[in-house]
């Protein structure tokens, strides 16, 4: 484990650390960190610990505090499967939820609330939407996604007509009492509560999790190690319009501490309760303490045969009979005498924790997802097995006094006479790969998780393991960059050649569901190395292409309604990949024009896609004789001498391999030539330098010629090489605006030395490495701003309002320019993520 950065905040001279409030961190598969501080304020006008903090990690700086209306300290933040909505729970029983406004991760509202006045909340969930999938270490080795990756047959905790599972939330607070809210089809809020037993008590802590029979089970403790850890059962229901709760009492157990003669009384207090998993209600975890230590104990719900009194012994058994069974929790293992613990994460890798399953994955020496994270008082961090409790790796903090021989100090301790630095709130990402901690100074830092735990792998084996993780954020749409964060850029070229290969043995049904997405990763790994910069910049420009194509071809529509046949679109890309003439009026023959007959307005308004269509099929074309030349030049080691020097590759020289991708420029080149028949004004504007040179015929004829190449994969054509070198002098060649250098603080983190941030100031980050970047990405002051999504102009200093991907830095403007349905269609693709699927965050106009 090693720190990767800290982000703190601006020293403010009217603030001071409250050590008694808790503080509570919450990690969303999106990548998006909900925090809060101690920090208190002597000013009138804020309470600064009821704020909560959200920043996405890739620009900590950039962050977003919410004035939250909490009236007492936040005890609970808890993000739901999506990633795009937050609940913040207080210790006076208010709970809101929190949904981003304009769809921006710095920006946002409260949209409902409940409350239950004067009960602090203990525990608060989501209730569970019935998806859970499982991933198989053993599989990993299988070309097959749907056996390293399956659907668990798990049922939601509610659900309306036809299966549907019903939106809400549930919480407990400190009186016992259990509270659902459900949100209805409408928008309202229907709401209940019940106590959890007959006999309310005191709940100091609790815990929730879900059962695939649809039930819910709730963990207490009332705070007392020497008292019983009881266990509930909640079935929630709707019932002629009302929400009924139903508790029922499960077995329940008493720590193993306090029948120990040496610790009965050792360790008084219960201060941590955890669920092993939120979909295992029959694993859990325990922590008891006293002032300068701490215990850890897991459990396990097994079921036992129940012994038959002697009586019956002698019975002759009935036909079919079986033994009584009785439900018992029995203890895993317990830890020795640990310094104190200050905070607790439990890893959300959905990987099996059976014994077999256990075995393979030390077999295969994957990681991720085994292992839980204790912080402690002396700012130590230590990851145990999730069952044996032995320790897998630890990190000591930035205390000098807890370092290994010969290690530099991971950041420098300030000497203050306050309490030690150590973590009051820790999370991990949901690969268990990073994790996220906040200190007792409202810091927020962090930390790679290894894969290996520090075992010495092979190079082979680390690129299975990290590959693996990629598929299954691949798989199930969760952010990748916390895999990123252990990716070097030697691995980059193997990792996107090994993607790639799987991709491709996937049935066809899978990759089209995953083209988009598959190309969003490889532009990120990309982007981790200056010699795989440039394909980086081939793969965002692949993904503008396929939306701009995908639009393009939903506008058509069949001449006749009940046509049997395929969709017009399909037929243009049928016809096109058969048809190999380089003329394209005589391509346009073999097509029904009559499908492509379009209103004028909607072909006007997507004009500037038409034109970046155009001079993106120029600019690849003029710069054929270079890449043609680097290619030549190294002949059989080409990719040796591309990943030594990556400078010699320039954007689009992946696309002169890509038969699909030239194909698809072909046929929206011949979309393009019909449609100019019926409006010109729709055609791509070119610079000529004779007035009688027809420049769509002339783009055609050489991708064609480019196009056979690569389907016959063949050499390039030195003649079509001659006539591209002789097009710059036909043409003006447009300088193709390619997506900005991303802002972004991964690239930055390729090295082992922490970076130190502060919140609010993008300019405290450290310049990124010792290369420079490439020529391509380079913007003088002066340059014109692209908007990166309606491609178009905004000019050198733009007045409006833009946002910027979190992932990949691609900028447009926040508010439509456009009145046209047409172009209002395209934008509103875009409107909740950005092309590569990334989210959208609010940038002043000094950062376009």
């Amino acid at each position: 484990m090693e720190l990767a950065y800290v982000c703190e905040w601006e020293k403010r001279p009217k603030s001071t650390h409250c050590p008694s409030i808790p503080l509570v961190c919450s990690w969303s598969c999106r990548n998006l960190v909900a925090f809060t501080t101690d920090l208190k304020s002597d000013d009138d006008d804020k309470d600064v610990s009821h704020m909560i903090h959200i920043i996405d990690t890739e620009h900590p700086w950039d962050v977003y505090s919410i004035n939250s209306g909490h009236t007492e300290v936040i005890s609970c933040l808890e993000w739901d499967q999506s990633g795009s909505r937050l609940l913040s729970a207080d210790g006076d029983g208010h709970i809101k939820c929190w949904s981003m406004s304009d769809h921006l991760v710095n920006s946002w509202e409260s949209i409902l609330s409940s409350s239950l006045d004067g009960d602090p909340i203990v525990a608060l969930s989501w209730l569970h939407n019935g998806v859970k999938l499982a991933l198989h270490v053993e599989m990993s080795g299988s070309t097959n996604f749907g056996e390293k990756f399956s659907r668990v047959k798990f049922s939601p905790s509610l659900t309306l007509f036809g299966g549907k599972p019903m939106e809400g939330w549930l919480a407990v607070t400190v009186s016992g009492l259990v509270t659902v809210s459900l949100l209805k089809p409408g928008g309202a809020l229907l709401t209940a509560s019940e106590s959890l037993c007959r006999l309310r008590g005191r709940v100091a802590l609790a815990d929730i999790a879900f059962t695939g029979g649809g039930n819910i089970v709730v963990a207490a403790t009332d705070g007392s190690s020497s008292s019983p850890v009881q266990f509930y059962k909640v079935v929630v229901s709707v019932v002629s319009e009302k929400c009924r709760i139903d508790t029922e009492l499960l077995p329940s157990l008493f720590l193993r501490c306090t029948t120990d003669p040496l610790r009965k009384e050792k360790y008084p207090a219960v201060t941590h309760l955890k669920f092993l998993t939120r979909e295992n209600s029959e694993q859990v975890l325990l922590c008891a303490s006293n002032q300068s230590g701490s215990i850890v104990e897991c459990w396990s719900l097994r079921k036992e045969g129940l012994p038959v009194n002697n009586i019956f012994q002698h019975r002759s058994p009935v036909v079919g009979e079986k033994q009584p069974t009785i439900l018992k929790w029995r203890i895993l293992t317990t830890t020795n005498d640990l310094e104190r613990v200050s905070a607790v994460a439990l890893p959300k890798l959905p990987i099996s924790i059976s014994n077999t399953d256990l075995k393979v994955a030390s077999d295969t020496k994957f990681c991720p997802g085994l292992g839980l994270a204790l912080a402690f008082h002396d700012g130590s961090i230590q990851i145990l097995h999730r069952l044996s409790l032995h320790t897998m790796g630890v990190f000591y903090g930035s205390s000098s006094s807890g370092q290994r021989p010969g290690e530099e100090p991971a950041i420098k301790r300030q000497r203050t006479g306050g309490p030690a630095l150590h973590f009051k709130a820790l999370q991990f990402s949901w690969t268990s790969l990073a994790l996220a901690g906040v200190d007792n100074h409202g810091k927020l830092h962090m930390l790679r998780v290894s894969p290996s735990m520090g075992q010495v792998l092979e190079m082979n084996t680390t690129l299975r393991h990290l590959l693996f993780l990629l598929e299954y954020c691949m798989v199930t749409g969760y952010d990748w960059w916390d895999v990123l964060l252990h990716v070097q850029p030697t691995m980059v070229h193997n990792l996107v050649e090994k993607l790639h290969e799987e991709y491709m043995r996937q049935n066809q049904a899978l990759q089209q569901v995953l083209a988009t997405r598959i190309v969003a990763v490889k532009a990120s790994l990309c982007k981790l190395s200056t010699a795989t910069a440039a394909r980086a910049c081939d793969f965002h420009a692949k993904l503008l292409l396929i939306a701009i194509s995908s639009t393009l071809k939903s506008l058509l529509r069949p001449h006749v309604l009940n046509t049997p046949d395929k969709s017009p679109g399909d037929r243009l890309a049928e016809i096109c990949a058969k048809n190999t003439d380089t003329d394209i009026d005589k391509v346009m023959i073999n097509l029904k024009t009559e499908e492509f007959v379009l209103d004028g307005p909607p072909l006007q308004s997507l004009q500037q896609l038409i034109q970046w269509v155009g001079d993106f099929v120029l600019y690849l074309l003029a710069n054929l004789p270079n890449q043609v030349t680097a290619h030549l030049r190294v002949g059989h080691v080409l990719m040796v001498l591309y990943i030594l020097q990556g400078s010699m590759v320039r954007p689009g020289f992946g696309f002169m391999r890509d038969g699909a991708s030239l194909g698809m420029l072909r046929e929206m080149l011949v979309m393009i030539r019909i449609w100019g028949l019926l409006k010109p004004g729709c055609l791509p504007t070119f610079t000529a330098t004779s007035d009688n040179q027809d420049s769509m015929q002339l783009l055609f004829r050489l991708l064609t010629k480019l196009w056979l190449c690569c389907k016959n994969q063949t050499s390039s054509d030195p003649g079509l090489v001659y006539e591209c070198c002789l097009l710059p002098s036909q043409l003006l060649v447009p300088s193709m605006d390619w997506l900005p250098v991303n802002d972004g603080i991964i690239v930055k983190l390729q090295g082992k030395h922490p970076l130190r941030l502060q919140f609010g100031k993008a300019s405290s980050l450290p310049g990124g490495g010792s290369t420079a970047p490439l020529e391509v990405f380079s913007r003088s002051p002066g340059s014109q701003k692209m908007d990166n999504l309606r491609c178009v102009h905004m000019g050198v200093c733009p007045t409006e309002e833009s946002k910027a991907c979190t992932r990949c830095g691609c900028v447009t403007m926040l508010r439509s320019p456009n009145k046209t349905n047409a172009m209002k269609q395209w934008e509103q693709r875009w409107i909740k993520n950005c092309l590569c699927g990334g989210l959208w965050r609010r940038i002043p106009p000094t950062l376009t």
